[in-house]
């Protein structure tokens, strides 16, 4: 689907949390089975039952195996591996292999947003990622964001295809992340990370509820469900698990966050950020847990501005503005000639703007201004400027406010000052690449120590490996989903009362903001120096 031009920088790296004691979704046993004699003649498939029964209990062996057991036996001289699958109600063989094969099992962790996919594939023997295949998600050929996709999902067949579409992603991100000696068959379990709407596209259900009144999804939790069943190219018994959602706009990806940040074990109150297509906010400790989501992001993936771009080669990515001569210096991912702005360098070139008075306070364009250069035609390979103008700057401060009122709500809501923030956890893309010190600027980041600013990296992806690997972290995952209280901003009117107040920079209130009224201080007082 990718082509070398547009080659995306899709982010695959993670926090990673060692767990000590695992719990895989499927795990191999060796069997030393006794053969049948006069004394002893046991049915072939009661011994094996038995003998798994003695650590694993209720197993059921389907019909079709039934049939492979005694020749599996007989020709390996009784001595065979035996996969076992967690149905939620016990345990399900699904695979059997002559010798000890124990030291092979694979599982896959996925992460499926709305613009990318990362597959990684997982040792189930210790946690360890082995290799992770990424690219875009097919479905953006029917639409870039979730409520076009829902729209259309209502069309005849649309279902079907929105279904085919990330199958397709997904089986061959699966052949690539597969080496030679490794077989997708041989994978025998996964776990995903989703948004709500991608999950039920990928489940084919209907995403039409998610976008009405009162936005109910069809299922928040779809328990295990078998590869086959989906059409996912793995052992087809291989049990599928959904990381699980709350809400219309708070998925499994978000609660797969919290986990991997740990906020809901600390006593100091956290705030958990995820701008991806959408924005989802979670707040709390380890008493209580607050979240709200909406469609916040599109403008840090350069989707509301008029040289905006996704992260690939060719996007300018960092940017400073010298504050005496003017002069602008930027970098562009892979080095290319600039073809546009990404979501970082976005997020720079706001902050720069203001830190050198060509935008107020306001967001508005000082002395008379409609747009700045930031790449001069001549340097393009587009050959013409690369500018931002008053309307990319409102739709992009518009996204910033989006983030500052949801989280003043949830303040509001709990009556829990803003002084009581301790961590922050920037997860995702936004998270990991755009920089602290200008996201601060702008009042995206709060204006915390730089220690207690988090990334996270692709949490969602992390989580899904927790999960796929520890029944404990399953189980964590479920409780977090129970206990996070869920605020829907399309119903709340004092939402657009707090978003229209939240357009200032950094804020409304500069007090939360003392290293940005620092900055400002040094600029206005080196602005007296020269006059």
């Amino acid at each position: 689907m990718s082509n070398q031009q547009d080659t995306p920088v899709i982010l695959a790296d993670q926090v990673q949390t060692t767990l000590t004691y695992l719990e895989p979704l499927s795990r191999k046993v060796f069997l030393s089975l006794v053969p049948p004699s006069p004394l002893n003649n046991r049915a072939d498939v009661d011994q094996v039952r038995q003998q798994l029964e003695n650590n694993f209990n209720p197993v059921c062996i389907p019909l079709a195996l039934m049939s492979k057991i005694p020749n599996i036996c007989r020709s390996s001289e009784w001595q065979i591996t035996a996969t076992l699958a967690e149905t939620g109600l016990g345990w399900e063989l699904i695979d059997i292999e002559p010798g000890n094969r124990t030291q092979e099992q694979f599982g896959l962790a996925v992460d499926i947003g709305t613009t990318t996919v990362v597959v990684y594939l997982i040792n189930l023997c210790n946690g360890d990622i082995l290799g992770h295949a990424a690219d875009y998600n097919g479905q953006i050929s029917l639409g870039e964001d979730i409520l076009t996709r829902i729209r259309q999902a209502a069309e005849p067949g649309g279902i079907k295809r929105l279904q085919a579409l990330i199958l397709d992603t997904l089986n061959r991100l699966i052949g690539s992340v597969c080496s030679s000696s490794l077989k997708p068959c041989q994978i025998t379990a996964a776990a995903i990370g989703a948004n709500t709407t991608m999950i039920h596209l990928l489940l084919g259900l209907d995403p039409a509820s998610i976008c009405r009144a009162p936005y109910t999804p069809i299922v928040n939790n779809p328990g295990l469900i078998p590869a086959g069943e989906l059409g996912l190219e793995i052992h087809p018994l291989a049990p599928i698990y959904c990381l699980p959602s709350i809400g219309s706009y708070l998925g499994g990806d978000v609660i797969g966050g919290v986990l991997v940040s740990g906020m809901h074990r600390k006593s100091d109150v956290s705030l958990f950020v995820d701008i991806g297509t959408n924005g989802e906010i979670v707040m709390g400790n380890e008493e209580w847990l607050v979240a709200c989501a909406g469609a916040a992001g599109p403008a840090l993936e350069g989707g509301v501005t008029t040289f905006g771009m996704r992260a690939e080669p060719g996007a300018v990515d960092h940017v400073v503005i010298n504050g005496e001569s003017g002069r602008v210096h930027y970098t562009t991912i892979g080095g290319k000639p600039a073809r546009g702005i990404c979501g970082s360098g976005l997020v720079d070139i706001l902050a720069e703007l203001f830190l050198n008075g060509i935008i107020d306070r306001t967001a508005r364009f000082t002395e008379g201004r409609e747009e700045f250069v930031i790449v001069p035609a001549g340097e393009t390979a587009i050959g013409k400027d690369v500018v931002v103008n008053q309307i990319d700057i409102n739709n992009f401060v518009a996204t910033k406010g989006a983030v500052n009122a949801a989280t003043d709500l949830l303040l509001e809501n709990v009556g829990c000052p803003w002084q009581d923030i301790g961590n922050f956890y920037a997860a995702g893309a936004f998270g990991q690449y755009l920089p602290v010190e200008s996201a601060v600027t702008i009042g995206l980041y709060p204006d915390l120590p730089r220690t207690s600013i988090i990334r996270l990296g692709n949490s969602s992806g992390e989580a899904a490996r927790q999960v796929l690997i520890s029944r404990t972290k399953r189980n964590e995952a479920e409780a977090i989903a129970s206990k996070v209280t869920y605020f829907e901003l399309n119903a709340n009117s004092s939402f657009m009362e707090k978003f229209v107040s939240s357009k200032f920079l950094p804020h409304t209130e500069l007090d939360r903001y003392p290293s940005v009224r620092k900055k400002l201080e040094s600029r206005l007082n080196s602005s007296m120096d020269i006059l």
